[in-house]
């Protein structure tokens, strides 16, 4: 939640934040939710990471699925190209991802992304966007709830419970393990919720953290000290 209750940022340009507005309404119409009509073979994780205010660092993980073997990193780091805005993140990382995505020799069939698909506002966190920017399956795997509630799974494995915001299921709130805390599973563009859920629990092999984006975080603080 701290995304939302940051006070140490000026208040954005208006004449930016109006654009930004229209873009995402624009977004929003063309956002589909639907069981995915692929065979999953790759699943793509990706993340991303500031260094200072200036810079940001995105990285891909590639995977076999469902034997999670690891077959490209790659990454791309550069400036960033928009002020920090509260409900507006995606659009300041998903320049940095969309070049980071070109350098994958094979695309994924699924990408699953460290942050929210529609659990979002607008329904529209960097998994969705992304998703639409790249005409793919996409789905969010986060670590904090943006909006909504929710009552808290059961302690065991593969417990679920739905996150509901205005009436809606936005996310289901997954424990990938025994005992610890859960994760905020959406889909973001081309799939669907149910779809999404399977897919997280298939690959929480060991960690909380499903695969993609467990060595997508890892990689992203590997290479952030390479770029250091």
């Amino acid at each position: 939640m701290a995304y939302y209750n940051r006070f140490d940022y000026p208040a954005p340009d208006p004449a930016i934040l109006k654009k930004l507005t229209e873009q995402q309404n624009e977004m929003q119409q063309q956002v589909i939710i639907q069981k995915p009509d692929f065979e999953l073979k790759l699943i793509a994780g990706c993340d991303s990471s500031f260094i200072g205010e200036d810079t940001i660092l995105s990285v891909f993980i590639l995977l076999s699925y469902p034997k999670l073997e690891v077959l490209e990193k790659v990454w791309h780091h550069g400036p960033v190209e928009l002020p920090y805005i509260p409900g507006f993140l995606a659009f300041r990382e998903a320049p940095n991802l969309l070049k980071a995505y070109e350098k994958l020799q094979q695309k994924p069939d699924l990408i699953m992304v460290d942050g929210h698909g529609i659990s979002h506002p607008r329904k529209l966190g960097i998994a969705t966007h992304l998703g639409i920017h790249l005409n793919k399956p996409t789905m969010g795997v986060a670590k904090k709830v943006l909006v909504g509630k929710y009552t808290e799974p059961a302690a065991t494995k593969g417990s679920v419970s739905p996150l509901v915001y205005k009436n809606e299921v936005i996310a289901n709130v997954l424990r990938t393990r025994d005992n610890v805390k859960p994760v905020f599973v959406s889909p973001g563009h081309l799939m669907d919720l149910a779809t999404a859920t399977e897919v997280a629990m298939a690959c929480a092999v060991k960690y909380k953290l499903p695969e993609p984006t467990r060595l997508a975080d890892h990689y992203a603080a590997v290479f952030k000290s390479e770029v250091k």
